[in-house]
């Protein structure tokens, strides 16, 4: 549990929250892939590769210089699309795609925050595109998510305004602190890769969750919680007359765009039986693919 609800005589609190294999059991953005082919902006072996990219992010953890690499190869494939369209194929795909796979546990942990009445905030390297319609599916308060530049024609020039990974995530956590007046001391955050150290160090009650080896390695030594979720569920399942509250989801940080997201490679000394697993997956979901 999280405790009583906050004293509205101190300072105000926040949850923070990591996206991808912390809230949602697959990467956002790669998520859309299918329906970026069938919406005519990629092609098919961009879906193949966003396919096996999939499931290497499924295998393991991300260190820096894959996720560079991937940044690079993300922002490169969105160049020219048009921004309004991905928003269009977002907003309707996005129950089929998304609320399937959001973790049972995070959503609880969602909602016991904000009971406790803490803002909860969505931190993602993901594309703002992305994620702020899914901080919304969420009820969250506000998001911090990757802005690409947009050009005089509304489509991606393929470079990057602004990206939330690793540190420039803990200083859009300190710059919305200050903005906000939270008390990062009594704030909690919430990741399951060592590249959001700078975010989870940066409040008084970090938590792993479903950490790679690199943050569970640290999470032990430092004495934070590790927790695991694995029960993806659709939130009408979960709670069967369920309706979200209104809740704008903001973009409380400029970020970088829909496709410099969440690209996680492998470490690929991830568990043999994990690889297996996520191998499965991806096997069937190159499958359904090459049958398009």
């Amino acid at each position: 549990m999280l405790g009583l609800v906050e004293n509205h005589s101190l300072p105000r609190t926040a949850a923070f929250f990591d996206l991808d294999k912390t809230v949602i059991a697959k990467s956002s953005t790669l998520t859309f892939s299918k329906s970026f082919y069938q919406g005519g902006l990629i092609n098919r072996r961009a879906v193949l590769r966003t396919a096996y990219i999939q499931f290497i992010f499924l295998a393991g953890g991300a260190d820096h210089d894959q996720m560079e690499r991937m940044r690079e190869y993300l922002s490169a494939l969105c160049k020219g699309w048009n921004v309004q369209q991905v928003r269009e194929i977002v907003a309707e795909t996005l129950h089929d795609l998304i609320d399937p796979i959001i973790y049972d546990e995070a959503a609880s942990l969602i909602e016991e925050h904000h009971t406790a009445g803490r803002d909860v905030v969505i931190v993602s390297t993901s594309g703002a595109e992305v994620v702020e319609p899914i901080g919304e599916l969420l009820g969250a308060d506000r998001v911090v998510a990757t802005r690409m530049v947009v050009g005089d024609d509304g489509c991606f020039t393929g470079e990057v305004e602004y990206y939330a990974y690793g540190p420039t995530k803990a200083e859009a956590v300190k710059e919305l602190a200050a903005a906000e007046g939270y008390d990062l001391s009594r704030c909690y955050a919430y990741s399951d890769s060592a590249t959001d150290l700078p975010m989870l160090e940066a409040v008084g009650h970090p938590h792993a969750v479903n950490p790679d080896r690199a943050l569970r390695r640290e999470a032990a030594a430092r004495e934070w919680p590790i927790l695991v979720f694995n029960r993806p569920v659709r939130l009408k399942q979960r709670l069967p007359e369920f309706t979200m509250p209104p809740r704008p989801a903001l973009v409380a940080a400029a970020a970088v765009g829909a496709a410099a997201a969440t690209a996680g490679l492998v470490w690929y000394a991830a568990r043999r039986r994990t690889v297996h697993r996520a191998a499965a997956s991806a096997s069937a979901s190159i499958a359904r693919f090459a049958r398009i």
